[in-house]
């Protein structure tokens, strides 16, 4: 089965059961937010880290490496001094 998320205004599409950071792994997005002027995505992958945190349908701060991507999924960059 197919998911369908949408991000930087771009539908992507993942596999039934991807993490959000698998899906935009998958579609080359390597960083999707900035902390203290530099620039994060996925690191540990999970949990520990807290610097792949997305915004998801209008929730700060989920951590992208442990929520399961849904179909029509909203997904907003972070920024953090």
């Amino acid at each position: 089965m197919t998911v369908r998320i949408r991000f930087d205004g771009d539908e992507l599409e993942g596999r039934d059961g991807q993490s959000i950071a698998g899906v935009l792994l998958a579609h080359g997005h390597r960083t999707w937010r900035t902390a203290d002027g530099g620039e994060r995505g996925i690191f540990c992958g999970i949990g520990v880290c807290q610097d792949c945190v997305l915004t998801i349908n209008g929730v700060e701060g989920v951590r992208a490496c442990q929520r399961t991507a849904c179909d029509g999924d909203v997904i907003e960059r972070e920024s953090r001094a």
